[in-house]
């Protein structure tokens, strides 16, 4: 499987390649390495063409008999989200330890920290996306994830009504990641888990009745 083949191939070829900031540490000690390209890879018995962060094909780095690769390039071509924490010097993979919320840097016109739309059941989210438009509608809002998160953890309620084909794509592929046919307002908050690695934005909807409200809680929906 991918995350298997991805633990196996760091462990024994990775190169960090996470910009300037990482090539700035005070330890790098200078080797001599060989491009080459006549190294190819397979993800899933399929040929992949490797690519760094602005599209351009890349070649593994050959030494001492060991093929090296930039991290995100292969974290693209696995699915596997990468992150960099440039004051711990730190590549992060996969899922974080903490979770970092998607009221950052949320945009929608829905968006809202009015508490009368921010609070669900007694408590006070500070933040929410809250649609309450007229008649039968789709309710859409993007996320932009960049990569750099493994899992998204949305909660979300449907209010005086249900929701329907709830869906989250990945907006650059147009692929599914994750439906849900109802969502029911007798459920309450509900959380849906999806996989999101590799993910650049996320484009998420669902169909609507007239006089039902979507109400999703920013603060404590969240990627990891």
């Amino acid at each position: 499987m991918k995350k298997k083949a991805f633990i196996a191939i760091i462990s024994v070829s990775m190169l960090a390649s996470m910009g300037t900031g990482a090539l700035a540490a005070t330890k790098l000690q200078e080797i001599k390495a060989y491009l080459n390209p006549e190294i190819k890879v397979q993800v899933d018995g399929t040929y992949t063409e490797l690519r760094d962060v602005n599209g351009n094909a890349i070649a593994p780095i050959s030494y001492k008999d060991t093929n090296y690769f930039p991290i995100r390039a292969i974290s693209d071509a696995l699915g596997v989200a990468v992150d960099y924490n440039s004051a711990t010097k730190t590549i992060i993979l996969g899922e974080k330890v903490d979770g970092v919320s998607i009221a950052k840097e949320f945009e929608d016109m829905y968006y809202t920290k009015d508490p009368a739309k921010t609070t669900f059941k007694g408590k006070d989210y500070k933040e929410a996306y809250f649609d309450t438009g007229s008649g039968d509608r789709s309710s859409n809002f993007m996320l932009h994830p960049n990569k750099e998160h493994q899992t998204l953890y949305l909660q979300i309620a449907a209010v005086d009504g249900d929701i329907t084909d709830f869906t989250i794509e990945d907006s650059n592929n147009n692929i599914i990641l994750k439906k849900v046919d109802v969502i029911k307002s007798a459920e309450g908050l509900v959380t849906i888990q999806v996989d999101i690695g590799g993910i650049k934005s996320l484009y998420i909807h669902g169909q609507v009745k007239s006089g039902a409200t979507v109400f999703i809680p920013l603060t404590t929906s969240y990627y990891k």
